[in-house]
């Protein structure tokens, strides 16, 4: 299981929302590769990277941003936010971006990103964001019928490398990550999935210990990293000290 920190981009700053709301932007560093470049400085060998004005926009915004982010650090980026067409996901792997996270065009789209996962094995994700277990898109502005395990299976054997499950009510406010769910996605599915979206402190890492957890591929940390809550360098040694969970 891999520990990523997060970076959220929002007017090409570092941003932390309140359950994906625009109005509720906490800037933490305006110098996104300064703020990767610490995280790799703490041990994080991942990156969960997010363009926020993209995801709404609906195309790249942040792309500068993210060029420097790749260049500053030698961090496996995954990231996600306005990847709607075969074009941005082959410029963004092109660039240097490990995995591409698909999340709105998932929900509308199904076959383009069977197709994006056909052309790019092993690089393709899918974000699914839920709000009481339904999806969300367009940044989470527009809310969906379709549950989070339906959308999931939908890619059962398509070639999709990882879902990465968010808990929008939990997003930000650091309410501790929504096991239950997370889990039964991850036991009702083959692909695997990444917890996000509350992550608050080295108890919820602890959490992440447990036998129950043993089928989740890795968990996203973000508000608490930026303002202390949770130690890296402690919460790191005692995944990698649990023997399945690193930041390299």
């Amino acid at each position: 299981m891999i520990l990523f920190p997060a970076i959220d981009l929002k007017n090409g700053e570092c941003v932390r929302l309140v359950r994906g709301d625009m109005e509720r932007a906490t800037v933490f560093n305006t110098d996104p590769a300064a703020q990767a470049q610490t995280f790799e400085a703490q041990g994080f060998g991942y990156l969960h990277v997010v363009d926020l004005d993209g995801a709404f926009a609906g195309a790249p915004v942040n792309a500068l941003a993210v060029e420097r982010i790749l260049s500053a650090t030698g961090m496996k980026v995954q990231l996600g936010g306005g990847v709607r067409d075969l074009r941005t996901v082959a410029g963004w792997l092109d660039k240097g971006v490990s995995r591409v996270i698909i999340g709105t065009a998932a929900l509308k789209d199904p076959d383009f990103v069977r197709e994006a996962a056909r052309l790019y094995p092993g690089r393709i994700a899918v974000g699914i964001d839920a709000r009481d277990g339904r999806v969300a898109v367009e940044g989470w502005a527009l809310q969906s019928d379709v549950s989070a395990l339906d959308l999931g299976r939908m890619f059962e054997d398509s070639g999709v490398a990882a879902i990465i499950y968010t808990d929008i009510a939990r997003d930000g406010v650091l309410m501790g990550l929504n096991i239950p769910q997370t889990v039964a996605l991850a036991e009702a599915l083959t692909i695997p999935v990444i917890a996000s979206g509350g992550l608050a402190s080295i108890e919820d890492v602890k959490r992440l210990l447990a036998p129950d957890c043993a089928k989740l591929a890795g968990a996203i940390s973000g508000r608490a990293l930026y303002d202390g809550r949770l130690d890296a360098g402690e919460a790191l040694a005692l995944l990698r000290g649990g023997d399945r969970i690193e930041g390299r």
